[in-house]
């Protein structure tokens, strides 16, 4: 049974070095504690907003797309792996309630590879585009001796930061209430989280040949509807949620929380701010490569749940008499929504989720 620290990936011990880290960085909020340039929400969140005057904030996330590099250059595909960029940090600045504005990236490359580097290009302008933000600027540093890939002279890595807008007060959980619905739209398929344990997976399936090979030419029966390879499927580009969300935040509906599902499933639902639990009574069916990799990983149903998204990308929280106006909005942006379930008292902020039996507490899903 193989399980995401079977990959290389230590979220315990991640959990440890990243206390030590804001040990120091948090005491730097004392240098803007009031007026332009204050922190309205501790370090944690899916975004941070600084107060720039006026009423108004300006909200910050940065990230990257980690190990679908890898996908991309073992596809020798790279016209979309910005799109993933943008999307990693746009959906992030959704979650306070912010209208995505624009975007730096920083790109590190082994060698300046021209072709390289357009095709990467193309993959931010439609991910702005999809966005609706402009790309103001960036940095690209040769790091030859630091960098490792697996394709030779296409080493690089690929991290964004984004910023945007929030007039008036923020979106993070406060206001939630008991029975608040849980409404989850559709992801595009695995996005950019747990593609190292997908390709660990895919590389025990076949020990005896080319370890890597399997993610460009293998076919598997599950995926025969979407017509293409493993590779093809995992080198999807994560969704880009802003139209639809700025249009529901357009409505007048209300929103409570907004929860961008990334590394840690639906676990990322205890990250909003608020005493409350959340109770999945129904989930559509995963995308066939999630049954692809559970079965060829044995991976457990708690593992699945804690690293992959499952077939939801991001959760909007809103008042019950909401939710279907919320799945409307969805559907006229050609984006499947569902009703999973709905929030209830609880300081421990579990998230329950009854067809699989798991409970969730903190980073990590148990059954009961």
């Amino acid at each position: 049974m193989v399980r995401y620290s079977d990959a290389g990936v230590d979220t315990e011990r991640e959990e440890v070095a990243l206390a030590r880290l804001l040990s120091y960085v948090r005491r730097s909020r004392a240098f803007r504690q009031t007026g332009m340039g204050a922190q309205k929400l501790d370090i944690g969140y899916f975004a941070n907003v600084i107060d720039i005057g006026h009423g108004t904030g300006l909200a910050v996330s940065t990230d990257g797309v980690g190990t679908k590099i890898l996908i991309a250059q073992l596809m020798n595909r790279y016209d979309t792996i910005g799109i993933d960029c943008v999307a990693m940090n746009v959906n992030d600045i959704l979650c306070v309630g912010a209208e995505p504005l624009s975007m730096l990236d920083y790109i590190a490359v082994g060698i300046p590879n021209p072709d390289l580097l357009a095709d990467i290009g193309k993959g931010l302008l439609k991910g702005a585009e999809l966005a609706r933000i402009s790309i103001v600027g960036g940095e690209i540093a040769q790091l030859r001796d630091m960098l490792k890939g697996v394709r030779p002279n296409y080493e690089f890595d690929l991290v964004g930061t984004a910023i945007g807008a929030v007039h008036g007060g923020l979106i993070v959980g406060e206001d939630i209430r008991e029975g608040d619905a849980i409404i989850g739209l559709r992801s595009s398929g695995i996005h950019s989280n747990g593609l190292s344990l997908a390709r660990h997976i895919l590389r025990l399936s076949q020990p005896h040949r080319d370890p890597e090979g399997i993610l460009i030419e293998r076919e598997f029966e599950e995926l025969e509807n979407d017509n293409k390879t493993m590779g093809e499927e995992l080198l999807i580009p994560t969704r880009i949620y802003v139209p639809e969300v700025m249009d529901i935040l357009a409505s007048n509906l209300d929103v409570k929380a907004l929860i961008h599902i990334t590394s840690g499933g639906l676990l990322n639902l205890n990250r909003v701010q608020s005493a409350h639990g959340f109770v999945i009574e129904y989930m559509p069916e995963p995308h066939p490569v999630f049954s692809v990799l559970q079965r060829l990983g044995s991976v457990a149903d708690e593992e699945m749940f804690r690293v992959f998204n499952m077939g939801i990308g991001f959760c909007v929280v809103v008042s019950d008499s909401d939710a279907d106006a919320v799945m409307d909005i969805a559907a006229r942006h050609g984006v499947d929504a569902y009703k999973l379930g709905y929030t209830v008292k609880d300081p421990a902020k579990r998230v329950i989720i009854k067809p699989k039996r798991l409970c969730g507490q903190a980073n990590r899903f148990y059954h009961y």
